[in-house]
């Protein structure tokens, strides 16, 4: 409530902010990461998004715009809404910025929604003056980012004149998630839950190869497949008639990891990995399974950026497998 008190002063605009779902629990690492992205959406939503009382009034708007910020539960998620009743973003200047900025081509043909999304760019601002408030290009990315290493997702959608609405999506806690534990040679590896959509059996002969793609039909959608054992150099690996793939991601985007067997589902504590691990990609962290052993945290938005580049690397040296 200050920071928009404060902001109505500098801007010289009147703001009503509503706040709802502040009994909504979450860990209290995720909530010390929170704070400034939330703090940048309300301030955007106040500087970008809420007109002046004069435009509003002309507009046949009340002159006092407002900001919601709502918290709420969703399974083992919750979801942040930044809501506010200004102007909307402006989708052919946000592309107009962007080209002028050279962020994007300018012939490049763009949604509004994807218009939209590009306001989470580095050193983007639809500013025209740089002032205390904002021009300088910081503050959106920075969302992103801290949501991004808090294994969230944030995301816009806009109605001009109508407003926009930031919605931020987080796990509850970053240090206990339910894993799904699977084997790949003698190694053990936890892939969250959250990110599993489904988990097959089949014939290693089901495997396709696409254009230098490993692929797998699943009821006439065709998902790429990558092997951990080759992702991660595991040479000892079963060889028998039946494999594992468990597919990750979301409905727009999909992999398949292929496995020796599926253990089991388990509640694992996250352990960060330091020095020389972090930078081992598809990593996100270990944990210290029940028998002492050390089972490493598959992370699948890595995995699916990856895609299957380091796949096709290896297969040179490993030859396809059918």
């Amino acid at each position: 409530p200050r920071v928009v008190r404060d902001l109505q002063k500098d801007l010289g605009k009147k703001v009503n902010l509503q706040i709802e779902g502040e009994e909504t629990e979450l860990d209290k690492t995720v909530i010390d990461d929170l704070m400034d992205p939330i703090m940048h959406c309300v301030r955007n939503s106040v500087d970008h998004g809420i007109e002046s009382p004069e435009e509003r009034k002309a507009l046949g708007k009340s002159e006092t715009g407002t900001v919601l910020l709502k918290a709420a539960n969703e399974g083992n998620m919750i979801i942040i809404d930044i809501v506010d009743d200004g102007n909307g973003i402006d989708a052919e200047k946000v592309r107009k910025k962007a080209v002028e900025k050279g962020l994007i081509h300018p012939n490049k043909v763009l949604s509004e929604q994807e218009a939209a999304n590009l306001i989470f760019l580095p050193g983007f601002s639809t500013a025209d003056k740089i002032t205390n408030v904002s021009g300088r290009g910081v503050g959106l990315d920075v969302v992103k980012t801290m949501i991004d290493k808090l294994n969230g997702t944030v995301n816009v959608t806009t109605e001009k004149g109508r407003g926009s609405k930031f919605s931020i999506r987080l796990p509850l806690t970053l240090a206990i998630i339910q894993g799904l534990l699977v084997r790949v040679g003698r190694e053990v590896y936890s892939i969250p839950i959250a990110s599993v959509i489904e988990s097959h059996r089949i014939r290693r002969g089901e495997i396709n190869t696409i254009d230098n793609y490993e692929v797998l039909n699943v009821r006439n959608e065709v998902i790429s497949v990558l092997r951990l054992s080759r992702l991660f150099n595991i040479r000892n690996t079963e060889d028998g008639e039946y494999c594992f793939v468990v597919i990750v991601g979301t409905q727009d985007k999909k992999i398949g990891i292929m496995v020796d067997a599926l253990i089991g589902e388990e509640d694992v504590v996250i352990k960060p990995l330091r020095d020389q691990f972090t930078q081992s990609p598809g990593i996100a962290g270990a944990s210290i399974l029940g028998d002492g052993s050390v089972s490493l945290i598959i992370d699948v938005s890595q995995l699916l950026e990856l895609g299957v580049r380091q796949e096709i690397e290896a297969r040179s040296e490993y030859g396809t497998i059918d």
